[in-house]
């Protein structure tokens, strides 16, 4: 399974990586690096998650309140968004439209 992060999702993974490198230096980077082990692991298990909002697969981060939605498609797990779990379900939803 190959995997392609869209710039939706770089947005997303900057966002959160500015938001915990406030709160402690050197959050922001185990941050990424959690986050990028947990889209890594869609290689072997992509396609397992629950599916959300009707068409996205949702795999939660093992680490921090984050949830990565994806598609596949021709054999690659296409990433549209890593969101905060906290958010409102509504933003949410608006957000992967």
């Amino acid at each position: 399974m190959k995997i392609k992060i869209l710039n939706s999702s770089i947005e997303d993974l900057l966002a959160g990586y500015f938001f915990y490198e406030k709160q402690a230096n050197g959050l922001g980077g185990y941050f990424l690096d959690s986050l990028f082990s947990d889209i890594d692991s869609l290689k072997i298990y992509a396609g397992i998650h629950s599916v959300h909002f009707e068409q996205y697969h949702r795999l939660l981060s093992k680490r921090f309140p984050f949830a990565v939605y994806y598609r596949i498609e021709d054999n690659t797990a296409l990433i549209y968004a890593v969101l905060d779990c906290r958010g409102n379900p509504a933003w949410i939803r608006k957000k992967l439209k």
